[in-house]
């Protein structure tokens, strides 16, 4: 068995397309319209479907707004010196939600950050 993928609901696929893409450097692997389900899939990842989990953005034509819940928590992506990282994403408009620093009680560096969407993302520094 192997996980094949993480999906989320966006609110506006293009305006998510480009954060995830822009920000994070993940490729838009692929994009298919369903019309006659008024929804459209976006794939988008580091690596092909093949080598290794990637992330489903459904955007539902009819739907402007999730409620996300509280169960949902967060995606964890690795970043090479997060402090740059996090400068950069400032400068570039991205909602830096919890600067980059220890966390508690804990020797690991994280940050996190917000999407066009609400989903919290966590950003650990890669040693």
């Amino acid at each position: 068995m192997r996980l094949l993928h993480i999906m989320l609901r966006v609110k506006n696929l293009d305006e998510s397309i480009e954060f995830y893409t822009k920000h994070l450097g993940m490729k838009l692997l692929r994009k298919n319209d369903y019309p006659e389900g008024k929804f459209t899939l976006a794939f988008l990842g580091y690596k092909s479907e093949g080598e290794e989990t990637v992330l489903e953005l459904t955007y539902n034509w009819d739907v402007h707004q999730y409620n996300l819940g509280s169960a949902y928590g967060h995606i964890a992506i690795g970043v090479n010196n997060i402090y740059s990282t996090c400068e950069q994403m400032k400068r570039d408009g991205v909602n830096v939600i919890r600067a980059p620093g220890p966390m508690k009680h804990g020797r690991t560096v994280l940050a996190f950050i917000e999407d066009p969407n609400g989903y919290k993302i966590e950003l650990l520094e890669r040693t």
